[in-house]
């Protein structure tokens, strides 16, 4: 016998000795990852929340507070932060609801569709606080430029000067740059942050269409 035929033979009884992994055995392999990465999205949620709210506990100092209302955006900014800290609970909520379907789930079909689920409910969270933001940054910009001492002084110089419609258009195009600017490095954060699961789990859903083929 050759040295071909040695080879084929060799690999032929250690194929026959390779576990034989069956339907469910993989489904559950699947199952079990994908709960975890669910499980770890609600976890961050949740270290997300605590983290904004301690940031924003500690830089709401009675001077802060002053300021915006010396800016006449106390009331706005208050109700924002309600309306903010109320849909990022709904969506710790929600991801928690996600875990606990992934985890009950009992069959390859309902698991890809919790799958999509889970990753349209992050989609969504990141759109929300990407609104928040922009929304916060816009206000906050307003109040500035119009209430605080520095934004009327700025704003007197370029009407002495003639320049009030050219000043108004560098402010907004300089504004919506800046917004911008600021709205890629979130997006970025939560791409990094929210990225590696959901592509983890898109390649979890992929096999699990190649098991429903």
């Amino acid at each position: 016998m050759d040295e071909l035929e040695l080879l084929k033979k060799d690999w032929q009884n250690k194929e026959v000795n390779l576990p034989k992994l069956s339907y469910d055995d993989i489904y559950k392999m699947i199952w079990k990852k994908s709960s975890s990465m669910v499980k770890w999205i609600f976890y961050i949620s949740i270290i997300e929340f605590v983290f904004w709210a301690a940031l924003n506990i500690i830089s709401s100092d009675p001077q802060y507070m002053q300021n915006l209302k010396a800016m006449h955006i106390y009331n706005v900014m208050m109700v924002l932060n309600f309306i903010n800290y109320g849909i990022i609970l709904y969506f710790i909520f929600k991801f928690y609801m996600n875990y606990r379907k992934i985890s009950v789930t009992d069959s390859s079909r309902n698991l890809m569709k919790a799958i999509l689920k889970v990753k349209r409910t992050v989609t969504q969270y990141v759109w929300f606080n990407l609104i928040i933001f922009a929304t916060s940054i816009i206000i906050s910009l307003y109040g500035v430029l119009i209430y605080s001492d520095e934004g009327k002084e700025i704003v007197e110089v370029a009407i002495q000067h003639g320049n009030e419609m050219t000043f108004w258009f560098l402010i907004i195009a300089l504004s919506l740059l800046f917004t911008g600017v600021l709205l890629v490095v979130i997006w970025l954060f939560y791409k990094v942050l929210y990225g590696i699961l959901l592509k983890r789990l898109k390649e979890n859903y992929t096999e699990l269409r190649k098991l429903e083929v």
